[in-house]
């Protein structure tokens, strides 16, 4: 395994942390509210960095999105390249990605995943395959309902997942998409679909490979947000003195730093490697489900000792690390339970080992 980024991947790590830098300030984000910063939207689309994902693969993407958990930055990145970009790159039909990712590319158009933290997804309806030229889609009308749909109210796709047919997608403007609160102001909707056109994306195996590219994206959205909050806490304990000395000197503030340290290195490098491994074409199953653990279970761990380490300042809401505690918590959310991604885990290792599987593939 070699996670050195190319030289490609680290000029757009660069570039997102430099955008993310300029753009995403605690006033800003305190401006936005619950919205998604649009300006910064249009910055990140315009220097081309979702365009960028087709070349410089997952891990390119994981170093992007580090840079945009460090900001607690609110656009729909991680969703529109992990649903739309990439998920149409390597399973869409020719068609369709004609059609669909130019305007994914310049962000015209946002793609988001209507998946919910458990294996499985909605009920689909009255399948039928189109007649006509060769290489036209199937499309089916769907039904059902995904409570929550992270950046939903800014997207204009959704892809959908069902357990017995595979991936849909579906036009927003043609569901039911009502606002809902969550922790983290990510623009979040519940999308329910009431015989909604869909048409498939992929076949066999694109599900598994999509939910497991997001797991590996969201667990590097989350080393960035909890990145960030170690590093405001350390600046915090290193300048804020008591009886005369830094607090960063306390045997007990180092444990609780070193601790999230450790944590944090632990989700980054889980999701390089189930990122590196799908770029390679090997599998990665079992290793974005280990990335999601890590981020999951450490993740939250981390932006509690960062608030933690703040003292009272961790209790401000208006605080900026207060932000990163509650990114933590809702990629916590959205990932899904430690213990079932744990027993997934466990169920998938057995079927590998009884069925001999290896080489590519999810």
């Amino acid at each position: 395994m070699d996670f050195t980024p190319t030289e490609e991947q680290a000029a757009l790590r660069d570039l997102a942390a430099q955008i993310f830098g300029d753009l995403s300030t605690h006033e800003r984000l305190t401006a936005a509210g619950t919205g998604t910063d649009a300006e910064l939207w249009k910055a990140l689309c315009g220097a081309g960095l979702p365009a960028a994902v087709e070349e410089i693969g997952l891990l390119g993407l994981v170093l992007a999105l580090e840079e945009q958990g460090r900001t607690t930055a609110q656009v729909p990145f991680a969703v529109s390249c992990v649903y739309g970009i990439l998920a149409l790159t390597a399973h869409g039909t020719p068609m369709q990605r004609e059609r669909l990712l130019p305007a994914l590319r310049d962000g015209t158009a946002v793609a988001t995943g209507a998946f919910p933290a458990s294996r499985g997804g909605v009920r689909t309806t009255a399948q039928a395959e189109l007649s006509g030229a060769v290489g036209a889609s199937v499309q089916a009308q769907l039904s059902g309902v995904v409570p929550l749909v992270p950046w939903l109210r800014d997207a204009t796709h959704v892809l959908v997942p069902d357990a017995e047919h595979g991936l849909w997608l579906v036009r927003v403007a043609n569901a039911d998409a009502e606002p809902v609160e969550t922790t983290a102001p990510w623009s979040a909707g519940r999308l329910t679909l009431n015989g909604t056109p869909g048409e498939r994306v992929g076949g066999p195996g694109a599900y598994e490979d999509v939910l497991a590219t997001a797991r590996t994206a969201f667990a590097g959205l989350q080393a960035g947000v909890c990145a960030g909050s170690l590093a405001k806490a350390v600046r915090h304990t290193t300048t804020r003195e008591q009886f005369g000395r830094p607090l960063s000197t306390n045997q007990g503030v180092l444990l609780r730093a070193a601790d999230a340290y450790m944590d944090t290195e632990a989700i980054r490098v889980t999701s390089y490697e189930a990122a590196w491994r799908r770029d390679a074409g090997l599998r990665y199953g079992t290793h974005a489900l280990t990335a999601a653990w890590w981020a999951a279970e450490a993740g939250t761990r981390v932006v509690h000792a960062g608030q933690h380490l703040h003292g009272g300042l961790g209790a401000d809401l208006e605080h900026p690390v207060h932000r990163h505690f509650l990114w933590g918590r809702q990629l916590d959310a959205h990932l899904g339970c430690g213990a079932e991604l744990l027993a997934e885990l466990g169920e998938l290792i057995v079927s590998e080992k009884q069925t001999g599987i290896t080489g590519v593939g999810v």
